[in-house]
């Protein structure tokens, strides 16, 4: 009996150690620090994709989309 005792005294100290930890971990903040080269290529790669994507939402055919979503739907009614 006091081994068991013992063993449900140890798994709850375990756990609320690992608890603990757990919203340490969570509460501190996790920072990434880059030089100055890599911050540069990583705006530039930013920027290059922002424009890429205005670019194709400027073309994006809205009414073309849903005729491709509509094609498939109608192919799944005909199944069935």
């Amino acid at each position: 009996m006091e081994l068991l005792t013992i063993l449900i005294v140890g798994l709850l100290v375990t756990n609320i150690i690992l608890v603990v930890l757990y919203v340490m971990e969570r509460k501190t903040a996790t920072y990434t620090v880059y030089d100055t080269k890599a911050k540069n290529a990583l705006k530039k790669r930013v920027a290059r994709l922002k424009k890429e994507l205005k670019l194709e939402l400027a073309e994006f055919d809205m009414e073309e989309w849903e005729k491709a979503l509509d094609e498939p739907l109608e192919e799944g009614i005909r199944k069935l």
